[in-house]
């Protein structure tokens, strides 16, 4: 994988994502895909990949500083709240669009786990690491990038735990 994805015909959001990805030095190429990637299940089938390989981004708020918390887990899971929260080490919200838009520079459906608009503590669910590759949001509802879940976790210096509410 290498990101030399053409930078010059991504825009936005998306290009904010990818230049990112080179200053880290990473590999891949962020993809503008021409259906929605905004939920796993859609991402899984423009992708051809398993849902579990689906890197849900999502931002909670840590209840009592008002901070972002990112939160990244596989597609085919829903976070459990009360784990993420003894994580977190307080309570945490679900966070609303204006939240997320104003503390991560990313809207709803395509939030990145890297190139926010200021640090955000993350946490990663363990299952992640049991993939070679994983999908991520690339700032839009269209863009992903493929990247090896090991170094998503060292980019987003993200503490991995179990955070998966059982089935």
């Amino acid at each position: 994988m290498n990101y030399t994805g053409r930078m010059e015909e991504l825009t936005g959001s998306a290009a904010r994502v990818a230049e990112e990805l080179r200053r880290l030095g990473l590999a891949g190429e962020v993809r503008e895909m021409p259906e929605s990637t905004r939920s796993a299940q859609e991402a899984a089938a423009a992708i051809g990949c398993d849902v579990a390989q689906i890197v849900k981004s999502l931002v909670f708020r840590a209840a009592e500083r008002d901070d972002p918390v990112l939160v990244l887990v596989p597609g085919s899971v829903r976070v459990d709240e009360a784990k993420l929260a003894d994580a977190v080490g307080e309570p945490v919200d679900q966070a609303t669009g204006k939240f997320v838009r104003d503390k991560t520079g990313f809207a709803i459906g395509g939030v990145a786990p890297v190139g926010h608009s200021q640090p955000v503590a993350a946490y990663m669910d363990e299952g992640l690491l049991s993939h070679e590759v994983v999908w991520a949001a690339a700032g839009t509802p269209r863009s992903v990038f493929p990247i090896d879940p090991h170094d998503l976790q060292r980019v987003t210096k993200a503490k991995v735990t179990d955070l998966a509410s059982p089935a």
